[in-house]
């Protein structure tokens, strides 16, 4: 994106940016480029920081240049496009400190093209703004089970990712497994780029909506996208199992096949109901989890979920319970890309409000927010993991990855050591001391450690992301 005239063209580097912006945003999906394009339209500069290498989130990834597929949403290309809105890509954002009640001083890592900004060549960036929006989305959660770690065996996310991005299949013969709405647009994007897919199996059922029927009402062009989902299943002849979860995967070198089992009401496994199919790939997920690191890093509050899972608690205008610092989108309870337009205008209208005196966050705006969030809450609810899952682990399963931590380590802490959180599970077995600090496993560990299945609030850290020791070091003395 074009810089503003006011800024100099060295704002993003070591030394941070020279002047302060009126917004800094962190997160360039549909949230974070509609509360940019927003604040831009009411005549706040803005600073839109992403890890990302091109704007879009995961629900508008887009193809790589050199694929040249035209990006799918004109809103990417309007915020590009505007001249208060400073895009800056492959941003890492670790920590953000209130230098004075209305300023804020947002601290991130960035490398070179190429670097993620987790190795030598990452560089400290400092923006300075008088507001601060996280828009910063949601990543999905694993249930694991025997076989998760085979090759072949992706996220259901993952496999639209790579289909967005790379136009690239996870394999030939997919499974779709998990549960949750995003398994239908996965299964039907699948066979719809020449994928077999002999199966979505959906660990829920859909009856749930029905008896929602105010909530359906609220959205009905949901409901038309799941019928048109529906229909593409139908014409590429793709079975779909409600009430059932792929309970292992098997295969040497690779996934060749799953077991698929038939679920009671908590989704515990139902004895004698397993088969198996084949198949080379399986797209596996279980809904999405919000992504609240670096809010709760700020000492933003939280609120529990239908799901189990947490949230940031907002106000009506969308700001947390920390002055200064809104939330739009994923972050502040799953929703999707309509409710994530609609929150990302309302929290920038507020912010304008709040540093210019300008604008007004109309009630048409807030009864449309109010109503996608309802449907959104209902399908949470509808998805909600039950807590028999569980009973398809064996003590063998690996659950966290990254340090090999079993399901049977996990459960002699529970039993043996006394741990009742994720928390000391973690000091006593190093479940998600990994790279990915929990963002796999946590959801699992914390649910295998919750003595009613139930996790606990997330912990505060004192940093969002990892970053080096050089990061840190490089850092002004006395400087936030």
């Amino acid at each position: 994106m074009p810089n503003s005239p006011s800024e100099p063209a060295d704002a993003s580097d070591a030394s941070g940016d020279s002047c302060i912006r009126d917004l800094a945003i962190v997160g360039a999906g549909p949230a974070g480029l509609s509360a940019a394009v927003t604040a831009a339209r009411l005549g706040l500069t803005v600073t839109l920081l992403d890890s990302g290498p091109r704007p879009g989130g995961q629900i508008w990834r887009r193809p790589a240049p050199e694929l040249r597929a035209r990006p799918p949403v004109q809103l990417v290309l309007r915020a590009e496009h505007h001249g208060l809105v400073r895009h800056l890509p492959r941003h890492h954002v670790w920590s953000a400190v209130r230098q004075e009640p209305d300023l804020w001083t947002v601290h991130a890592v960035t490398g070179d093209d190429g670097d993620d900004g987790d190795g030598d060549g990452e560089r400290p960036v400092r923006i300075t703004a008088r507001a601060l929006l996280l828009a910063t989305g949601a990543h999905e959660r694993h249930l694991p089970f025997p076989g998760w770690t085979l090759p072949g065996v992706v996220g259901a996310g993952g496999a639209q990712a790579m289909l967005k991005s790379d136009l690239v299949l996870p394999g030939r013969r997919v499974a779709v497994a998990g549960s949750g709405p995003l398994l239908l647009a996965v299964a039907s994007s699948l066979a719809a780029a020449g994928a077999r897919v002999p199966a979505v199996v959906e660990a829920s059922g859909y009856l749930g909506y029905a008896r929602r029927p105010r909530a359906l009402a609220a959205d009905p062009r949901k409901l038309a996208e799941g019928a048109a989902h529906a229909a593409a299943l139908l014409r590429h002849r793709v079975r779909l199992l409600t009430r059932s979860a792929v309970t292992a995967a098997h295969g040497t070198r690779r996934v060749e096949a799953v077991t698929v089992t038939r679920l009671g009401p908590d989704w515990r496994p139902l004895n004698g109901t397993s088969r198996r199919i084949r198949c080379d790939a399986l797209a596996v997920g279980h809904g999405l989890v919000p992504q609240t690191d670096l809010a709760t890093t700020l000492g933003c509050a939280t609120r529990r979920t239908a799901d189990g899972s947490f949230a940031l608690l907002l106000d009506d205008d969308l700001e947390t319970t920390v002055r200064g610092v809104w939330a739009a989108g994923e972050s502040a309870g799953i929703g999707g890309e309509r409710v994530a337009l609609a929150e990302g205008e309302l929290a920038a209208r507020a912010i304008a409000r709040r540093l210019r005196h300008v604008a007004t966050v109309t009630p048409a705006l807030r009864r449309r927010r109010a109503r996608l969030r309802a449907f959104a809450d209902a399908m949470t609810a509808v998805h909600a993991p039950g807590p028999g899952w569980t009973g398809w682990l064996t003590d063998a399963t690996e659950v966290c990855r990254c340090e090999e931590v079993t399901a049977g380590r996990i459960r002699e802490a529970v039993r043996d050591l006394g741990a009742r959180d994720a928390r000391t599970v973690k000091l006593l077995t190093r479940a998600g001391m990994g790279w990915c600090q929990g963002r796999t496993c946590g959801q699992a560990v914390a649910r295998l450690a919750a003595p009613d299945g139930l996790p606990t609030a997330p912990e505060r850290r004192p940093l969002a992301v990892p970053v080096t020791l050089g990061t840190l070091a490089a850092l002004d003395d006395g400087a936030p």
